[in-house]
């Protein structure tokens, strides 16, 4: 039963993002100011996210933050934005492979640094965000 419940609700989440898929989720409608968050993602600097187009229609996005097991930083979750909008668009996209750089595929967020700022309650939304990440795109 939990499996279940568990299944629908990430089915219920995807459809939702995918219905909002052009639209900004963070806009007025949600009460988010996307530039405040945006100002405040901007704090947490390190790492990035590379993407590479090869001519066979298949993008390989790489998360490169090695030092620190390739942990999500505010600056990386800004670039994810900006590298799926590239994605969007891109006409000739078949594919993408999602990876790591190093031996590491991501860690989770760092967490460090979200602690010096939001305090412990935002860790737990994070983590629940990149569980819901993962389980969006590897379902």
């Amino acid at each position: 039963m939990a499996v279940f419940l568990w299944k629908n609700l990430f089915q219920t989440t995807k459809g939702r993002i995918l219905q909002q898929r052009r639209a900004s989720l963070y806009n007025g409608a949600h009460d988010y100011d996307e530039e405040l968050i945006k100002k405040k993602l901007q704090q947490f600097a390190g790492g990035s996210v590379n993407l590479s187009k090869e001519h066979s229609g298949i993008g390989i996005l790489t998360l490169n933050n090695s030092r620190l097991m390739n942990a999500f930083t505010g600056t990386m979750m800004l670039e994810l934005q900006e590298r799926v909008t590239e994605l969007e668009n891109w006409k000739d996209g078949k594919g993408l492979i999602i990876c790591g750089a190093g031996n590491t595929f991501c860690s989770g967020s760092d967490l460090n640094a979200v602690k010096k700022y939001f305090g412990d309650f935002f860790i737990i939304i994070i983590d629940l965000f990149l569980i819901s990440f993962s389980f969006f795109f590897f379902y």
